[in-house]
């Protein structure tokens, strides 16, 4: 009986596996894919990034081209495959989940994608208009410019890339809620502390100006406040079906 016991229990472990196995596939063709499409637009996208540059870039060494190259097939490959490995992940944990908890996570798959878009757009934004102006002020004619590509496109993705994981703090914040994991209280009670994780996150991807350094930590700071918000309503929702469950074991019984 133990022996059929534990053959079952591999036999389930073993299926678990070869299906993980079978997803992680699926999202490395797609990564793949979307990585050689990178490649074959890489002109375009390139195009869009530098199209409304006051300046030239140039590259000083080979790899800089090997380098952009991979870089911009590589964030092409990224945003694509992000909805993707999201779903992948979720129908890996659908069997363990309620039908209703199905369709919730669910809906997370394009919040995410589309958050991440925001993040990056928001990023980028604030840096073209806001960050790059106020450095290139700076100079007031001291210093004849040269700017290489690779330094260039580090700099803007140090700035970009922060923003695009930090604009998913409200979907994190809503899938901890209804993991149990944070409530409401929790959020309002660590609020300071957030603040000023935030406000220093703010701080290393702005220059050294107050201004910008508002400009940037002020989303982040609402972004949390939204998350607070979110947490409040899937912590609601859990308590009333905790409640409606209680109710119907009592009328049960």
């Amino acid at each position: 009986m133990a022996g059929e016991h534990s053959t079952d229990l591999e036999m389930n472990v073993t299926d678990h596996l070869t299906e993980l196995r079978k997803r992680i596939i699926w999202t490395l063709v797609i990564f793949v894919a979307f990585f050689i499409a990178g490649f074959v637009f890489i002109k375009d996208i390139y195009g869009f990034f530098v199209r409304d540059l006051a300046f030239e870039l140039h590259v000083t060494s080979p790899g800089e081209i090997i380098w952009i190259y991979f870089t911009m097939a590589g964030l092409v490959a990224v945003i694509g495959t992000l909805p993707v490995l999201s779903f992948q992940i979720w129908a890996f944990v659908k069997p363990a989940l309620t039908d209703k908890e199905k369709k919730v996570s669910l809906s997370y798959i394009p919040a995410i994608f589309l958050l991440f878009i925001g993040g990056l757009t928001f990023g980028y934004v604030v840096f073209v208009n806001l960050i790059l102006p106020f450095l290139l002020s700076l100079n007031d004619g001291l210093f004849n410019e040269i700017f290489t590509v690779e330094r260039y496109f580090k700099f803007l993705f140090r700035v970009t890339i922060p923003f695009a994981v930090l604009f998913e703090i409200p979907i994190l914040t809503m899938f901890l809620t209804s993991l149990g994991i944070v409530d409401p209280v929790f959020l309002v009670k660590i609020r300071k502390y957030a603040y000023f994780v935030l406000v220093i996150i703010g701080t290393m991807i702005s220059p050294p100006d107050f201004i910008l350094q508002l400009v940037v930590a002020v989303p982040l700071i609402i972004l949390y406040e939204i998350s607070i918000i979110l947490s409040r309503i899937v912590f609601r929702k859990k308590m009333q079906r905790h409640k409606a469950f209680m109710e119907d074991e009592e009328n049960g019984e």
